[in-house]
């Protein structure tokens, strides 16, 4: 902070920088041009659209009449987009579902499952119907010599995500009869939800054989699920926060299975908004309706939220289950500069500045002053209280300042990351503001100059590679082109 004895000297530079209308920032200025300031009215979770999409998408499927068995599962699927259905896939390699049992063994017995349903249907005018349901993986077949219970559910454990099994016959079915080398008409589907009885809604009726051969029909449908379910693991860069949200959203998307690195990924690859920059949040949760699984929602947000905001417990006949938060972990401390504070704030908005503190650096080349600075006031930063500032505080030289994390940066070598953050250079006006630049420094290396001239809080985003204990530096500013930096985040990319 600056000392009132250098408030003194400088009390008579408290002058013009441009025409006789600008106040050094030092001197609680008030800029020529007044910046937007971040507006987030409006852009909370819309549960509204959220449940209408909910009743337009139909996720629910069944085993194909004509799909070979044991097929590989299928990638996710995003079957919508903030309100707009979409058919579009995510890479599911090498993941788990909406859970998986808590011991994940070779083969389990029947002790690790329960019966959720059992099969019925045993005679000409006795049929019964398989699940069309939510989140399908992928079937087998198992000998039909027996009702053969244990060979389906060690096929759910030997399937990544699979929690629920749901056994059954399948007659007429000339591909299962005599083409399919299994010789088997006892299929075992496999999901990655649970399913009840009152999704046992394929009674077949398909055509199989030629015409007018007979119709496929359904026996003896039963469905297991395992006993004990466990959260998926976090995703790589983000950490598990609260459940439900109603923080800052940037949209939301429906994908037919519970992913959760699905959702990761996509929060990952979502642009930064003008506003609230880079997915920095999403909460994923299953919709209920009428008591069946009906999509999974991906909710994407720019701010964090705790468990007091986790109020949507759904509408109508949709309820919310299985609802988990993520947060991406920045590996940037404290990169909205909130870590300074004015101490005792008193009357009014507090204000003060420094060269540096203990999480932030600035400074200055030969012959500089405080050409770059941290202020606390709320007026100048782009979100919270605390902004860094590139150009002389006091407006008395026009060199370059650099700002910097006052540490070397956490990363993992070889890992690419994403570095985020947002810029303003209104403060003199368009005219003063018009040679404004910045350059991105990454372990001494200039990344890129913006020249970013007159302009209100921008966002950007930039990728770089870590090398591990990384330097970045923010270098700029020229009084009075003065450019504030704000929101700095480096992700996991």
């Amino acid at each position: 902070m600056f000392s009132p004895t250098r408030l003194l000297i400088f009390a008579g530079l408290a002058v013009s920088l441009t025409e006789g209308t600008i106040v050094a920032p030092a001197f609680k200025g008030v800029p020529a041009t007044i910046a937007d300031a971040a507006d987030f009215n409006g852009s909370t979770t819309d549960a509204s659209a959220i449940a209408a999409t909910a009743q337009q998408v139909d996720q629910k499927t069944t085993v194909p009449i004509d799909a070979p068995p044991n097929q590989p599962v299928a990638d996710t699927t995003v079957t919508a987009i903030d309100g707009n259905l979409v058919n579009a896939t995510v890479s599911s390699t090498g993941r788990r579902g909406l859970a998986e049992a808590s011991s994940h063994l070779s083969r389990r017995n029947n002790s690790n499952y329960e019966l959720v349903f059992w099969g019925t249907g045993t005679g000409p005018n006795d049929r019964d119907a398989s699940i069309e349901g939510t989140a399908y993986l992928t079937y087998t077949v198992v000998s039909n010599a027996t009702y053969a219970i244990d060979d389906c559910l060690a096929k759910c454990d030997s399937v990544d995500g699979c929690v629920f099994a749901n056994l059954f016959y399948e007659y007429n079915n000339e591909l299962l009869d005599f083409v399919f080398g299994e010789k088997s008409n006892l299929k075992c589907a496999l999901y990655a939800d649970v399913h009840n009885a009152t999704e046992k809604t394929n009674f077949g009726g398909q055509q199989s054989y030629p015409s007018p051969g007979p119709l496929t029909y359904i026996q003896q449908s039963s469905g297991w699920a395992a006993k004990s379910l466990v959260d998926p693991p976090t995703p790589p860069g983000y950490q598990k926060r609260s459940s439900d949200t109603y923080s800052v959203n940037q949209g939301f998307a429906f994908l037919d299975r519970y992913d959760v690195d699905a959702c990761a990924q996509i929060c990952n690859q979502r642009g930064a908004d003008p506003v609230g920059g880079a997915c920095e949040y999403f909460n994923i949760w299953r919709a209920v309706v009428n008591g069946a699984p009906t999509t999974y929602t991906c909710s994407m947000y720019w701010i964090p939220a705790d468990e007091s905001t986790a109020v949507n417990f759904g509408q109508g006949s949709l309820v919310v289950t299985e609802s988990r938060g993520y947060s991406r972990k920045n590996v940037v401390v404290d990169g909205g500069f909130e870590g300074y504070t004015c101490g005792s704030a008193g009357e009014g908005i507090p204000f003060c500045f420094t060269q540096g503190y203990t999480n932030w650096q600035g400074t200055s080349p030969a012959g500089g002053n405080f050409d770059a600075s941290i202020f606390n006031y709320q007026p100048y930063a782009h979100t919270g209280s605390a902004v860094g500032l590139l150009g002389s505080a006091f407006g008395t030289d026009q060199l370059n300042g650099t700002l910097a994390p006052a540490q070397p940066l956490a990363t993992q070598a070889g890992q690419s990351y994403t570095l985020q953050f947002f810029h303003s250079s209104f403060y003199a006006g368009q005219q003063a503001e018009a040679p404004a630049a910045v350059r991105v420094v990454w372990n001494g290396q200039t990344i890129t100059t913006l020249n970013v001239g007159f302009a209100q809080w921008t966002p950007h985003q930039l990728t770089v590679t870590a090398q591990g204990n990384d330097k970045l530096q923010f270098v700029g500013g020229s009084s009075p082109a003065y450019v504030f930096i704000d929101d700095v985040a480096l992700y996991q990319s």
